[in-house]
């Protein structure tokens, strides 16, 4: 998987205006259909708390945190699976990320133009859906073609076998404008049409973006525009965040801490929108975080749900893998709860492990290795 998330909706949704408050790197906004034809790419650090604790007790002369990556990738709209609106040039860039983040307009604004002359984000979600769908349809197609002509090869049969009856199960869901993703299919028939690259594999989530009065109306009462993308979001078994593009952008502009929070607390928030963003579309990459330490550095390094110590090493650099002899390990917890290494270990907290041991979310961690 990619360890990238694409920013998709229909145009004039407020992808780019979203992108450019997660980003330092410039989008193109405009009040006009595909204004933006080439993706932006922006690097985008991972906010935790954790990170700025250890750096507390630390006092390193740099904090590293991590970071993934964000795509904004331009407007879709109906028949853009079969061309329409450059559509097949945009799929592509989709098909490209680990994780889509599906922007629905969720506002009222007589002067930004929607392309249905109406808000309605359960018909925006399911326009874009469809065509994800139908896009992942044309694929099925010519996987089955060729999987239906590898079955007459006997040592490929078995293979094939499995390929058609993956197939079988996602094409009907697709027909429905429903997700392959949810094809209930068996570890070995996920295998074999991994080479699909399906976009409705994809995990996915929903931005419900809003304008500030909206955002009150969320945050006080309820939205009915919201309500409707929080009911597709719970059918689909993932998450909804709620964000105000133009106030993150007039956000990512305040440098004082102070300020900032203030600014939040107008809207009756406690953190920023593109905050809770960042963190489920870390997760829903499906990784993890452990933490160097010490005078020099505090980092945040990225590696997967289930990866193991010597894995994680090779992270920092593949010497440290290949010559890996033991990682010294606490919790940041521990350090939190007793403040110095010293007293971690007088409680009995500080451990050794080896380079099976599967490394937990927090870990921190300092490896030694032999060349």
């Amino acid at each position: 998987m990619a360890l990238n998330c694409g920013i998709v909706g229909l145009p004039n949704v407020g992808k780019s205006v979203i992108f450019s408050a997660l980003s330092s790197v410039p989008a193109e906004t405009a009040n006009y259909q595909f204004s933006t034809i080439n993706p932006n790419v922006g690097r985008i650090n991972v906010p935790d708390e954790r990170l700025d604790r250890l750096s507390a007790i630390f006092k390193p002369e740099r904090t590293i945190p991590a970071a993934i990556e964000f795509v904004d990738i331009a407007g879709l709209v109906k028949g853009s699976s079969r061309g329409e609106g450059l559509g097949n040039q945009f799929l592509s860039h989709i098909r490209e990320v680990g994780v889509i983040a599906q922007v629905v307009r969720c506002f009222d604004d007589p002067d930004i133009i929607h392309i249905s002359d109406r808000i309605d984000p359960k018909s925006d979600i399911e326009t874009i859906n469809i065509e994800l769908a139908l896009a992942d349809l044309d694929t099925l197609a010519r996987r089955r073609e060729r999987a239906e002509k590898t079955i007459k090869v006997p040592s490929e049969k078995k293979a094939a076998e499995t390929v058609l009856s993956a197939l079988s199960k996602i094409n009907p869901l697709l027909e429905d404008g429903k997700s392959a993703r949810n094809a209930p299919l068996s570890d070995e028939e996920k295998a074999a049409v991994y080479d699909c690259h399906f976009i409705t594999m994809k995990p996915q989530l929903y931005i419900c973006n809003l304008n500030e009065s909206e955002m009150k109306t969320a945050i006080s009462s309820r939205s009915v525009y919201v309500e409707a993308v929080r009911e597709q979001a719970a059918a689909e078994n993932t998450g909804a965040v709620l964000i105000c593009g133009k106030f993150e952008a007039e956000l990512a502009g305040i440098t004082e801490s102070e300020e900032k929070q203030a600014f939040l607390e107008e809207l009756g928030l406690k953190e920023s929108g593109l905050v809770s963003l960042i963190r489920e579309t870390y997760h829903l990459l499906g990784l993890r975080t452990f933490f160097t330490t010490g005078p020099d550095e505090c980092r945040a390094w990225t590696i997967h749900a289930g990866d193991k110590a010597s894995r994680a090493a090779g992270v920092i650099h593949t010497d440290f893998e290949k010559g890996f002899i033991k990682a010294e390990t606490y919790s940041c917890e521990d350090i939190f709860a007793y403040g110095t290494e010293s007293r971690i270990r007088e409680a009995g907290k500080y451990r050794m492990e080896g380079r099976e041991y599967i490394v937990r979310d927090g870990d921190v961690m300092f490896f030694k290795f032999n060349l």
